[in-house]
């Protein structure tokens, strides 16, 4: 496209845990590491900052966006000069039973520029595993949101959002979208045939980057994610992958 310029962006992926601390060690490691290779942008995947054993224990740690946690991330986005996708975080609610899944982003001196509180909530039986009820505990968000950015305009989705299309057609011809960014903790069953495809499929439709940071690996003895964190360019095709437990992947985009 004329005038298009090519800029680096990062995504991380990792294996969250019942530990704040130990969690933030790993985001603060690999902020680092992009920040060192010259990315502008990185993007973390659903439920970066903690895992819980029960839903019981995400209502628990919940916190609202000025407390320790979330200020925790603004500092190593001021730290490193790098813009921060941190999506979902346990911001907590209006009343002590549930949640807000939140979707932050961070600008490079480390303000909250954005937030998106998922909409669409992962109540699903998946045939030969668990159950999911997510409603149970989290409280659904109504509007989305878009930001500018110097990686382009950003509009943050969250994990089960992605299975519905109507909501990037939305961001693209209503917000004019240029990167859709859709942190997930894809369950191992349903990723395995559906992650890769409706990612490429939001793209093609929409004519956007899009990026897909994802949870891999097992949290605990009953919540396992798939990983495979992607990018994918308005063509479908995927310019970046993360398959297995590797943990940062940094490409450049146009725009």
């Amino acid at each position: 496209m004329a005038g298009a310029h090519s800029v680096r962006v990062a995504v991380a992926q990792m294996t969250s845990i019942n530990d704040l601390a130990a969690n933030f060690a790993t985001c603060s490691r690999l902020v680092k590491e992009a920040a060192s290779a010259g990315a502008k942008l990185l993007c973390f995947p659903e439920n970066f900052s903690y895992v819980g054993d029960k839903d019981a224990d995400n209502i628990k740690i919940a916190e609202p966006l000025d407390g320790p946690i979330m200020q925790g991330y603004c500092s190593l986005a001021r730290e490193s000069s790098m813009w921060l996708s941190l999506g979902g975080f346990q911001e907590k609610g209006s009343d002590d039973a549930r949640l807000c899944n939140t979707h932050v982003l961070l600008d490079d001196a480390g303000n909250i520029r954005s937030t998106y509180r998922k909409i669409h909530l992962f109540d699903v039986d998946i045939p030969g595993a668990r159950s999911y009820k997510e409603s149970s505990f989290t409280k659904a968000g109504k509007d989305i949101v878009e930001i500018d950015s110097p990686v382009g305009r950003l509009d943050p989705t969250v994990c089960y959002d992605l299975r519905f299309p109507e909501l990037y057609q939305q961001l693209r011809f209503q917000h004019e979208a240029q990167v859709l960014l859709v942190p997930s903790a894809f369950s191992k069953v349903t990723s395995q045939v559906h992650w890769e495809i409706l990612l490429r499929a939001r793209a093609i439709e929409t004519q956007c980057y899009v990026i897909a940071a994802a949870q891999a690996g097992k949290h605990n003895d009953k919540t396992e994610s798939y990983g495979d964190s992607l990018i994918i360019d308005p063509w479908g095709t995927v310019v970046g992958r993360l398959p297995g437990e590797n943990w940062l992947i940094i490409p450049n985009i146009s725009q």
